[in-house]
């Protein structure tokens, strides 16, 4: 069985909020920061990882 890859996302905003994004079937909503030092944010629910506009590759 495999597992595929968690989600990336390229944002603007240095605060962002993740639901998992599947209505019924999402997380709770939480509210993460991404560092600007580092870049990047992984949510702790789903492991979707947000990265900054000015820090993408």
């Amino acid at each position: 069985m495999t597992t595929s890859a968690p989600e990336t996302k390229i944002v603007d905003q240095w605060r962002i909020a993740c639901d998992g994004g599947e209505g019924a079937l999402g997380h709770p909503r939480v509210w993460l920061q991404i560092s600007k030092k580092q870049g990047w944010v992984e949510c702790p629910y789903c492991d979707c990882k947000y990265v900054h506009g000015e820090t993408a590759e």
